[in-house]
């Protein structure tokens, strides 16, 4: 009998899956070692963010979160709180912030606390190393909010976001318009993201971040800060009007960084806290497969993308009875 004949007639296992080598770059949220299951991470993340679109109730979370946080945050009902003066108005954009975290326009922030989780390996690391990826995050929000407040500034009342009822192309208002284009560019990055940390596309990332290894959360960072372009928010609105009239770039950059620091404190504070508590062992728990860290990473982001392209496009052309697509009755 010939046993080399024999073995070729055995089913060989399934191909690994590819793994980037020491050749190939690599950046913070592409790890080189992919899943397995590479398809049903993504077909479980691109769920989750469509049940979130569903589900999503922008009322409760504007008027109910938002607006009460705000309000709890400034003594007085943020809707009708005076912005007289630069300080009012700075400590408006701090503390709508902060009650603007959970809303459509920004929840995707908390896509970052991923590719942050797991990193430390000890209590020094932690206590060493806690707020430096937080500070590339919050460089990159700010390079981007206080560029766009100091064009608010500029351009003033001529802003698409000024003109909320005015109707625009299709009887879109400027303001939706504008939202529907930034969101959904920021929806398929964070998708590309994703796919790029399971090694299903190029790593946009790799070059720059052999150079510089914390890019990577610098341009999380502006991508947050982007949602500032935007954001149809209603105390945002309030915002940007008093900037836009007021004509004062220091005080539109001032303002809208803070605005956008504030979107990522409730963030922070997570991430401190995932940290603090169990950074020691979800690193033991991602090290053991380095795979791990590759399916949360890219999970994270498609779900986010998948949200912001699904509720900042589609279910808005939904709403104007473009076409269908299924929301909750509370929705």
């Amino acid at each position: 009998m010939d046993t080399n004949s024999s073995a070729r007639r055995i089913p060989s296992a399934s191909p690994p899956v590819p793994q980037a080598g020491p050749d190939r770059p690599r950046s913070l949220f592409v790890n080189g070692h992919f899943p397995r299951r590479r398809g049903l991470v993504v077909c479980l993340a691109a769920l989750f963010g469509f049940a979130l679109t569903v589900v999503w109730s922008h009322e409760f979370v504007d008027q109910t979160i938002g607006a009460n946080v705000a309000g709890a945050l400034l003594g007085q009902d943020a809707a009708t709180a005076s912005l007289s003066g630069s300080l009012a108005g700075i400590a408006f954009a701090l503390a709508t912030g902060v009650a603007g975290t959970f809303t459509a326009c920004n929840v995707a922030v908390f896509s970052a606390v991923a590719p942050l989780a797991g990193r430390t390996r000890s209590r020094r690391d932690r206590s060493a190393r806690l707020l430096r990826p937080l500070g590339y995050l919050a460089a990159g929000s700010v390079a981007v909010s206080a560029v766009y407040g100091v064009v608010v500034a500029l351009v003033g009342t001529g802003m698409p976001q000024f003109r909320l009822g005015s109707p625009g192309a299709g009887g879109f208002p400027p303001v939706l318009v504008q939202a529907m284009v930034v969101f959904g560019i920021i929806g398929a990055v964070m998708v590309w993201l994703g796919l790029a940390s399971l090694g299903l596309v190029p790593d946009p990332l790799a070059r720059v971040s052999a150079r510089f290894p914390n890019a990577p959360l610098v341009v999380m960072g502006a991508l947050i800060g982007g949602f500032l372009i935007g954001r149809p928010y209603p105390l945002f609105r309030r915002l940007f009007h008093d900037a836009a009239e007021s004509g004062n770039v220091l005080y539109g950059a001032a303002s809208f960084s803070l605005q956008a620091l504030g979107n990522l404190v409730v963030m922070g504070v997570l991430f401190v806290l995932v940290s603090l508590l169990a950074g020691e062992r979800l690193h033991r728990w991602m090290s053991a497969h380095p795979g791990r860290a590759s399916a949360v990473i890219a999970a994270a982001f498609i779900a986010a993308g998948v949200f912001m392209v699904l509720y900042w496009d589609v279910r808005i052309l939904a709403y104007r009875d473009l076409i269908w697509f299924p929301m909750a009755p509370w929705a």
